[in-house]
């Protein structure tokens, strides 16, 4: 039994969860023939989501048949533009659009879709996540799946109510990519031999500021959600937990604590209350120091990477560039955007699960993510170390003080 395995179980009993990824068998979508397309509906039309809605339609045969949003603007760009991508294909034009406070209830209830995408601000995941598997809809949920630990302890108990009958998927698609999923196998069958240290980096540009002639208050918040902390989670959660999910891949686990500063030198525009900078130690079993740090502000390069040190060899694993090993067991993949097939992957097997009733169950492990995530934040706003069981223990809770009835 090794350390790291025995954590993951503690963490899971503590936070009360399922297992970190199972494939289950059950019935058929709608009990029909494996080759019957699948239809989905998207819950938040913005740029994420709609990145999502055309892969879905780009490389599986399943139907984009409903849209939803609390803005009628996003929904009317969305059904304008998947339309034209459905009749290219020789399909049905989007047939349902619900817009509002009560979108999500009005999609989840309708018997046109088999299959939801959860595309809304990270804060919102837990509470229509919940909304779908109460629907008994298949759901691909984006990344984050929540902004607080109580967040992702509701998305572990939604993960147990699938039992086995729902599938649900989360968008941390760099997991699909083949150069990752090789490089992994080779450091999981020891190339690199014993680990001991680590390093990740995730620097980008600040994010698009957009301006909403006539919007204020809490539809102003909604709108430029990427920009607020507590819909966001702020960058390491919303942004940043792509390279920390890939190191508890490799790492077999979570960390068992962290230490971190951070800032926002560089940013903090109207609105804007995110970091423009995290650096934090994680500490994971058997003492594997993982030294992550991440910017996002103005208008530097786009690089994120990971590497690992073993006692046979280093890896380096960048989202552009050359991907492999260095060492005894030296080796490297063919290309260098690594990525070029994820999201390609990602929403294949998402249909594919569906269509041949083997679900996947990626609840725990999109939880665990983001509470690795939420662990390196609390431990740069409070300036100290915090361990994971202090954290679960804490169970902190976000309120945004929104209410979305009263916006439009």
């Amino acid at each position: 039994m090794s350390g790291q395995n025995a954590g993951r179980r503690e963490f899971l009993r503590a936070a009360g969860g399922l297992g970190a990824f199972t494939i289950l068998n059950s019935r058929l979508v709608r009990g029909s023939a494996a080759n019957s397309a699948v239809r989905v509906g998207l819950l938040g039309c913005g740029r994420r989501g709609g990145t999502d809605a055309a892969n879905i339609l780009q490389h599986t045969d399943a139907r984009l048949v409903a849209l939803a949003d609390l803005f009628q603007g996003q929904v009317d760009q969305a059904k304008q533009r998947f339309d034209k991508v459905s009749e290219s294909k020789g399909y049905a034009k989007v047939g349902q659009t619900f817009v509002g406070p009560q979108a999500c209830r009005e999609l989840m209830e309708s018997k046109e879709v088999d299959a939801v995408v959860i595309a809304t601000p990270a804060y919102f995941h837990p509470e229509h996540l919940e909304a779908a598997v109460a629907a008994r809809k298949h759901v691909y949920l984006e990344k984050p799946v929540a902004v607080d630990v109580a967040g992702a302890k509701r998305v572990y108990e939604s993960g147990k109510k699938a039992d086995g009958k729902i599938d649900i998927e989360v968008g941390l698609q760099v997991r699909s990519a083949p150069p990752f999923q090789e490089l992994v196998r080779r450091i999981h069958e020891g190339d690199l031999g014993e680990i001991a240290a680590a390093e990740a980096h995730y620097y980008s540009p600040a994010p698009e500021h957009r301006e909403w002639p006539g919007a204020s208050g809490q539809t102003l918040r909604l709108r430029n959600w990427i920009e607020d902390r507590v819909l966001s989670g702020d960058i390491i959660v919303e942004q940043n937990i792509h390279v920390l999910d890939i190191c508890n891949w490799v790492l077999k686990g979570h960390p068992v604590k962290a230490v971190g500063r951070g800032g926002t030198n560089g940013r903090g525009g109207p609105g804007d209350d995110c970091y423009s900078h995290f650096d934090v130690v994680f500490v994971y079993a058997g003492d594997v120091h993982l030294s992550f740090n991440s910017t996002q502000f103005g208008q530097g390069p786009f690089e994120a990477s990971e590497r690992f040190f073993g006692t046979r060899g280093a890896s380096q694993s960048p989202y552009n560039g050359p991907l492999g090993i260095v060492g005894e067991k030296a080796w490297t993949w063919e290309g260098t955007d690594n990525l070029a097939q994820a999201d390609a992957e990602k929403t294949k097997t998402f249909i594919d699960c569906l269509t041949t009733g083997a679900y996947n169950n990626q609840a725990a492990s999109g939880a665990e993510a983001s509470l690795t995530a939420i662990l390196g934040r609390q431990a740069a706003y409070s300036g100290r170390e915090v361990t994971w069981e202090e954290m679960l223990r804490g169970n902190e809770h976000w309120d945004a003080g929104i209410d979305v009835s009263k916006v439009g």
